[in-house]
């Protein structure tokens, strides 16, 4: 009796199915994992623009020129530093994206190719341990802007509210209650497929363009002009400076890298093959830029007006709410605080959400679907306590924004493997098959090139990474290597793994056929990777006349 019911139930829980579909939950597939359908491919050129104008402008871009100024350049270079970043992270972006919007799968499917059916698990996990931690940031900030917003219409009462909490905890009362407030605001928006996520995110830069420019407005008209910082001196010359350059744009461009190695989770919605081009190719570098040279102003003003830098545009908020709570003052942080609310949402969402649900429904897509994969990272975003890392960061942070290291190399591989090594081609039914017939089982269902580059990639640059967490750098080899950690890890692993085929290349390596129910009779047989069978009809044999392949 105990079996029968946790058999009902075990069905009852497994993700949903479309109707007259060409495809059934198995340990390898599910409805969010399979080739995009024609009818869910929706994506226009204008919703690409929007996703890049809302991944431009976000605290990453916003802080750029404070990571710069820090490492000795003036604003100038600074600007020019971000401009580098912005053309390299577009570059990357369109060179990830492109298998999505040309063969309809995403980076979780396509990383089977490359590392094997089994192998392909382990830049999974990498992403959903990354994606786990940075939602839950994004979703503290999300409850700043609650916060600043609650502040605005409440007033002293909830300015002056009194904390609860222990030191200890890195966080207050009022601020848990926003980030919270901001959980259940959050907790529908996975409900919406990603094909009709268009409009809200239209909605959503148009909010978020005019809170920045809003914003900008305000600084430079209360301070009388651009401020100090765009008259402040280089505070480093020659061979320093150059390095430090360097290694400010390879950090900003590798603080996207999860960003820009998930690209065909959302290119491979795209209408047609060159839906994505704009947005990855215009939008995205106009509004790094843009949002970086944004960011310089808007902290110089504020500078010349409170006497202090303030680089966090949420902070910068709250300032304003602790020296004026007037009706303009209120208002106007009230609708700032709306328009990073609803960027925050997005962001959650478009960064974390999506991909990392696709991610957790690879682990297991009978159950898990990215709707589900969503919630569960959203658990674990609350359980982690995000607000450690961001109000008293220490080592971690340093950490995570070094992460780099090890995602670089697996952006260079999922490229080399479309782009070098398959040509654009891949035996799609196989890669939904856990056995040796597919032709990405390799060796026991791991691929040893992907995992050879991989390393390759990243090996060399563990020293200087481990130097710079425990803060001991001096300039040596192993530091300048880390240095341009991002250029060498995916360069490095691009070039491995395209001679490792060229040495040891594989049966099938080239060639294709399509996701199609008669390529895989066990997707109506139910034969799964537990040996599941149902006597249901086989089909097999060359397609007929009709074009369905006839026999038994």
């Amino acid at each position: 009796m105990s079996k029968r019911k946790t058999a009902y139930w075990m069905k009852r829980l497994e993700c949903p199915v479309d109707e007259n579909a060409n495809y059934r939950n198995t340990y390898w597939c599910n409805r969010d994992l399979i080739p995009i359908p024609e009818d869910r491919r929706t994506w226009t050129w204008q919703g690409f623009a929007g996703y890049w104008v809302i991944c431009g402008i976000n605290t990453t871009a916003w802080t750029a020129g404070s990571s710069l100024l820090s490492l000795g350049l003036n604003a100038q270079q600074a600007i020019g530093c971000v401009v580098g970043v912005a053309l390299i992270s577009a570059l990357i972006a369109v060179l990830a994206g492109w298998p999505g919007s040309h063969v309809y799968l995403g980076f979780t499917v396509l990383s089977r190719a490359s590392w094997g059916m089994r192998g392909g698990f382990w830049p999974v996990l990498n992403r959903i341990v990354t994606a786990c931690v940075w939602m839950g940031i994004q979703a503290y900030w999300g409850g700043q802007a609650v916060k600043i917003m609650l502040r605005a219409i409440i007033g002293p009462a909830f300015v002056n509210l009194r904390n609860t909490l222990p030191e200890s905890s890195n966080t207050d009362t009022a601020s848990l209650i926003s980030f919270f407030v901001f959980i259940v605001i959050f907790l529908p928006l996975p409900m919406i497929p990603p094909e009709k996520l268009q409009l809200p995110f239209r909605i959503t830069f148009v909010m978020i363009t005019a809170t920045m420019f809003g914003m900008l407005g305000w600084a430079v008209s209360v301070a009388g002009g651009p401020g100090v910082l765009m008259s402040t001196p280089a505070t480093l010359s020659g061979s320093a400076l150059s390095w430090n350059a360097v290694f400010g744009l390879q950090s900003i461009v590798g603080s996207q890298a999860s960003g820009c190695l998930g690209q065909s989770d959302w290119t491979r919605y795209a209408r047609s093959p060159n839906s994505a081009l704009f947005g990855q190719f215009v939008t995205a570098p106009i509004f790094i830029v843009v949002t970086a040279l944004c960011g310089i102003l808007i902290t110089s003003g504020a500078a010349t007006i409170y006497g202090e830098y303030i680089w966090n545009p949420f902070e910068l908020l709250l300032t304003i709410q602790d020296h004026s709570m007037t009706p303009a003052a209120r208002a106007g942080t009230f609708f700032a605080g709306l328009g990073f609310l609803t960027d925050q949402l997005a962001l959650c969402q478009m960064l974390n959400g999506v991909s990392t649900g696709m991610d957790m429904a690879a682990l297991c897509p009978k159950w898990i679907n990215i709707r589900r994969g969503c919630y569960i990272l959203t658990v674990v975003a609350i359980a982690i306590c995000p607000w450690n890392y961001v109000t008293n960061p220490g080592t971690f942070i340093t950490v995570l924004s070094g992460w780099s290291v090890f995602l670089s190399p697996m952006t260079g591989i999922v490229v080399s493997d479309y782009f070098m090594v398959r040509r654009g081609e891949y035996h799609v039914g196989d890669l939904y098959l856990g056995d040796h017939r597919s032709a990405y089982w390799y060796t026991h269902g791991f691929n040893f090139r992907g995992f050879a580059a991989w390393i390759l990639g990243m090996a060399p640059l563990l020293p200087g990474f481990a130097r710079a967490v425990q803060g001991t750098s001096n300039n040596n080899g192993w530091d300048h290597l880390y240095q341009i950690a991002y250029f060498y890890g995916f360069i490095t692993s691009f070039t491995t793994y395209y001679l490792l085929y060229l040495v040891f290349p594989q049966e099938r390596q080239r060639g294709s056929s399509p996701f199609m129910l008669e390529m895989q009779p066990e997707f109506i047989t139910g034969v799964d990777g537990l040996g599941d069978k149902r006597k249901d009809i086989v089909v097999t044999g060359e397609k007929g006349v009709d074009g369905v392949k006839p026999g038994v």
